[in-house]
């Protein structure tokens, strides 16, 4: 593996953590929808992860692995889907909304707001974390550069 190679895992690092946090922000932003076009309240999403052709620890475990590109580099990490979460929404009484049900119940999104902020964290880091890699890396490259001299 090249040094290259090492950029390109961190950049799929980060377009990954980048979807995380914007679907993150989209269900923070809808936290209180109650109508959506297909009618129901805003379901929940979450960001599923894969890994690409070459997974960098599956390189690391055997370079044997057909987890390996084949010029023997490893790959990075690319979202495979986001997938809405099936979960009931919660009802609260309030027979004044104009969605209410006749009961007077309203059907809202179950989302919690401490755990969007967890999962915001999550991709916060770990984005940080890719972006410092990439800065490190360009300081190596930089020096090798500056051996040539």
């Amino acid at each position: 593996m090249n040094l290259f190679g090492v950029m390109d895992i961190s950049a799929s690092a980060l377009k990954a953590e980048r979807v995380r946090a914007e679907v993150v922000a989209s269900n923070m932003a809808n936290a209180e929808t109650t109508r959506t076009e297909d009618g129901g309240p805003y379901q929940r999403h979450h960001v599923v992860f894969e890994a690409q052709e070459g997974s960098f620890g599956a390189s690391l475990l055997s370079q044997g692995s057909s987890m390996v590109g084949s010029d023997g580099t490893p790959g990075g990490v690319a979202v495979s889907s986001v997938l809405q979460d099936g979960a009931d929404p919660l009802r609260r009484y309030d027979p004044t909304h104009p969605d209410a049900g006749a009961d007077g119940y309203v059907a809202y999104p179950d989302i919690n707001p401490l755990t969007e902020m967890v999962d915001l964290m999550g991709a916060t880091r770990s984005y940080g974390a890719n972006a410092s890699a990439i800065q490190a890396e360009k300081s190596m490259i930089a020096s090798s550069l500056d051996l040539l001299k």
